[in-house]
């Protein structure tokens, strides 16, 4: 295999080098042949990272080209079958030639090889082929199992291969261009003149450096005017190559190449140099005003009250301070991938923040760490762990004994490492391996600095930690049962140590002393004092208030229920379903309580007066996200059925629906009535955007639909799927009725984007596997096959997230699924990008060149 790859790469990046292809097999006729020898050597040199960056790019062309072509191809065979199958051939050629190299065929080389020497190893090599055919016939399996990774798909469908007739009769030098094959069957290679390969090797040689910068990164190969009319790169009859190069007249284009798949782009007419274009950074900057939401369904003990009046909580990579009787936020932005948990210093001022790892756009660990800062200023005082914890921080406490000098942090590593650090000095104290169960909860004694806890799934663990040393005591269940998981901890007036677990129970720990082996001593045994029964399912968390009581929160029964000091239940009262089950409890001002749940509320409230909502979110993946035409409202759909409509002036939910299946994506009716969702299984629904009622329901397939797209004027609404097809639909009574109007077919993978012409004329679409389609509407959703036809439209929106005027958004070294979503301005001045790393950018509009954008802010949440 390794040897077939540099045949093949050879045959579509080396019009110089015809006969390479059969270097293996000369190698394995004759090791005499020291001339053979040497060129199959010095061929080899030359397939380095460029060749095979290339060759991925034919490969994956030529495969989806093929596809489309053979039909026409078996129909050309039949009606022409002598002198059909050369120009076939030629054909095939250049088609892999154009999009695997650079629009002449001449300058993919490497520019270090002279030209002489490259004809002196293509004759070598052709001279070793006409030795080959006098060897016996025996021979030909080997020299056909040499190029059997050169085989073209579309020769091997012929019912009867040519028994290599040009081989024999074209000549070996380079007068003329040629068309030459090497063997039965195999595909063919175009040969030219020294004098015009040098020519356009010294033309394109900037072009080729840009083109091999690196194997995998996404690589852009400026293309002139003349040679783009003669490789132009959308074929879609191959037996028809000569009849576009006499009438395509595009101008210049420019390739991208994603995952060795070339993209090309055609400059706009007013565009006359690509080299030079101008992009500066945009004036714009952007600054977080507002997040919806709150992650409450897999984490604990999350929420908090500070001094300054603001509610603490985190989602994503965001930890939000807010205010809800001014409703204001303020947000600390230091993480750098989700923050899984939170610990409030004594002072009530300073917070200490875990996060997990993550991978950075150019694919660098980003360790998971924890982060001290102040909450006031919002400055990071401290960043602790960076290359010690392993996966993320599952739990961390700050010490209360010695005013919160040390810091005890668990890992989500397979060990759960336990580590004690004197955070100010950002040193690492002791270190200890826990358990392989998992661990959800860790704290420091209140009382006695030298003590912590941990607990988690079927074990409480009480931990002494002496200098760089920390001893472990598991507690002793005895006579009582023991749970599935220990949940929470908390500390009583007296110093004894409260747990809740997952049987709805409250075990009451005292520590006790007993004689051990004579002449050591005694040591501290905890065991269970006392056991009450709290709640139906699990007790998820624990709240010491100021006065000494304490607040429980259940997990089946979703009470919150108030013990008194002697832990005698005095109140409780219900949260109702919709809100999910309890995650976090705490106090708030006066007697007010604050209840973090699993469907991601924050809600405020007393015993007296009940609870309302200060903070939600949806549950799940959040897919779908459209804006009003015209008012300050927008409308999120998820994977939780959920769809939202927010107002963003008020930061409040105006109406929530539930569907019957998850929400994909959404667009609002230009009239701002209604709006068009779309779903995971072909439905799409179309909701009354003030009543919330439903208008009418439609099916496209039966998979998930990607994007929704309303014209200007909204009279056609088109729908882009997982099936690969955009359906288009003609829209009457405001958006109420729908009728399909046509269906778009041409796309090899599911749709992602699409965009309108003004005029309502033409789609231009991007799909999965990175192609840049466009439509002709009225002409029956017909693809156009000349897309420079559509290079000067002025696009109603910009969504694509491929297309010449906003590709410089891409990262070098991109592997195509970094950029989730882009958006144009409605000044059409700025781009702002969403990307794979929980951040945002901006853009200049048009962004036709790289490295243009100003630095992003990472988020990760709505």
């Amino acid at each position: 295999m390794e040897d077939g790859l540099p045949c093949l790469a050879s045959v579509c990046n080396s019009s110089a080098l015809t006969n390479f292809c059969t270097d293996d097999s000369i190698s394995a006729a004759s090791t005499s042949d020291v001339q053979d020898r040497l060129s199959a050597l010095e061929l080899r040199v030359q397939q380095q990272e460029d060749e095979i960056t290339v060759l991925k790019a034919a490969l994956a062309d030529v495969l989806r080209r093929l596809a489309i072509s053979e039909d026409h191809v078996a129909s050309v065979r039949k009606s022409a079958p002598s002198k059909g199958q050369p120009g076939l051939r030629e054909a095939i050629s250049m088609s892999c030639i154009t999009n695997g190299s650079t629009g002449n065929r001449k300058s993919s080389h490497s520019p270090a090889v002279p030209i002489a020497r490259k004809e002196t190893l293509s004759s070598a090599a052709k001279s070793g082929t006409e030795k080959k055919k006098e060897k016996l016939q025996g021979q030909r399996e080997k020299k056909e199992d040499s190029h059997s990774n050169d085989q073209n798909p579309q020769t091997q469908a012929s019912p009867s291969p040519s028994p290599q007739p040009s081989a024999q009769t074209h000549p070996t030098h380079r007068q003329t261009p040629e068309v030459k094959s090497s063997a039965p069957g195999k595909s063919v290679k175009r040969s030219s003149t020294v004098e015009k390969s040098h020519g356009s090797w010294e033309s394109s040689e900037d072009s080729r450096n840009k083109l091999m910068r690196a194997a995998s990164a996404s690589k852009l190969i400026p293309k002139g005017g003349k040679n783009a009319d003669k490789h132009k790169d959308v074929i879609v009859s191959q037996a028809k190559i000569s009849t576009r190069e006499k009438n395509s007249q595009e101008g210049e284009y420019i390739k991208m190449f994603m995952r060795g798949r070339p993209i090309t782009m055609f400059l706009p007419s007013d565009v006359d140099k690509y080299y030079e274009i101008k992009t500066e950074l945009p004036p714009e900057k952007l600054k977080l005003e507002w997040i919806y939401g709150y992650r409450g369904r897999d984490c604990r003990a999350n929420v908090y009250l500070l001094p300054t009046g603001e509610i603490v909580y985190f989602i994503a990579s965001v930890v939000v301070l807010f205010n809800y009787e001014e409703r204001t936020q303020r947000h600390y932005l230091g993480h750098t991938d989700c923050v899984k948990c939170l610990a409030v210093h004594p002072d009530k001022i300073r917070i200490a923040t875990g996060q997990l790892a993550g991978v950075d756009k150019d694919g660098r660990l980003l360790h998971p760490h924890v982060r001290v800062w102040d909450s006031v200023s919002l400055m990071t005082l401290q960043v602790i762990g960076l290359g010690t914890f392993e996966r993320g921080v599952g739990c961390l406490d700050f010490s209360k004994a010695d005013s919160g000098m040390h810091l005890c942090v668990i890992d989500d590593s397979n060990e759960h490492m336990l580590t004690v650090w004197d955070w100010q000095k950002k040193s690492k104290v002791a270190e200890i391996k826990t358990t392989n169960e998992v661990v959800l909860a860790v704290a420091f004694h209140p009382t006695d600095k030298d003590t912590i806890i941990t607990s988690g799934k079927s074990h409480i663990f009480f931990w002494t930690w002496n200098g760089n040393s920390l001893a472990r005591k598991q507690g002793i269940f005895g006579k009582y049962e023991k749970p599935k998981f220990v949940q929470c901890l908390a500390f009583l007036g007296n110093g004894e140590v409260l747990t809740g677990d997952s049987g709805g129970i409250l075990l009451i720990w005292s520590r006790t002393t007993v004689e051990t082996t004579p002449g050591k001593g005694s040591k501290g045994v905890y065991q269970i004092s006392r056991q009450i029964k709290a709640h139906d399912g699990s007790v998820f968390t624990l709240c010491q208030m100021r006065n000494g009581m304490l607040l429980t929160g259940g997990g089946k029964d979703r009470k919150i229920i108030l013990w008194d000091h002697d832990l005698n239940p005095e109140r409780e009262i219900e949260v109702p379903d919709q809100y999910g089950t309890i995650r976090a409890v705490a106090e708030g001002k006066a007697d007010q309580v604050l209840i973090g749940t699993s469907r991601n509320f924050i809600l405020r409230g007393t015993f007296n007066d009940g609870f309302q909502v200060e903070v939600q979110g949806h549950t799940d993946e959040l897919w779908g996200l459209g804006t009003h035409p015209f008012k300050d409202l927008f409308l999120t759909c998820a994977q939780d059925r959920q769809v939202c409509m927010w107002n963003s002036v008020d930061h409040t939910l105006e109406w929530t629906r539930l569907l019957d299946e998850p929400g994909h994506c959404a667009d609002f009716h230009p009239s701002g009535t209604v709006v068009a969702i779309g779903t995971h299984s072909g439905r799409w629904f179309v909701l009354d955007a003030e009543t919330r009622d439903l208008v009418s329901i439609h099916t496209d397939g039966n998979e998930q639909l990607s994007v929704m797209r309303y014209t200007v004027d909204g009279t056609f609404l088109a729908v882009g799927s997982h099936d690969n097809f955009i359906y288009v639909y003609t829209v009457t009574d405001n958006g109420r009725k729908y009728s399909r109007y046509g269906k778009c077919s041409g796309h090899s993978s599911y749709i992602t984007h699409l965009d309108w012409s003004p005029e309502n004329k033409f789609i231009m679409s991007n799909s999965g596997d990175y192609e840049i389609l466009y439509w002709n509407i009225p002409d029956g959703c017909k693809l156009i096959r000349n897309r420079s036809e559509c290079k000067d439209v002025d696009w109603v929106t910009y969504t694509c997230v491929l297309g010449f005027q906003v590709f410089g958004v891409w990262p070098e070294g991109s592997d195509g699924t970094d950029i989730n979503a882009l958006i144009r301005s409605h000044n059409r001045k700025v781009i702002a990008v969403a990307d794979d790393f929980c951040k945002v950018h901006l853009f200049q509009y048009p962004c036709s060149k790289a490295k243009v954008c100003l630095n992003g802010l990472a988020y990760g949440a709505m």
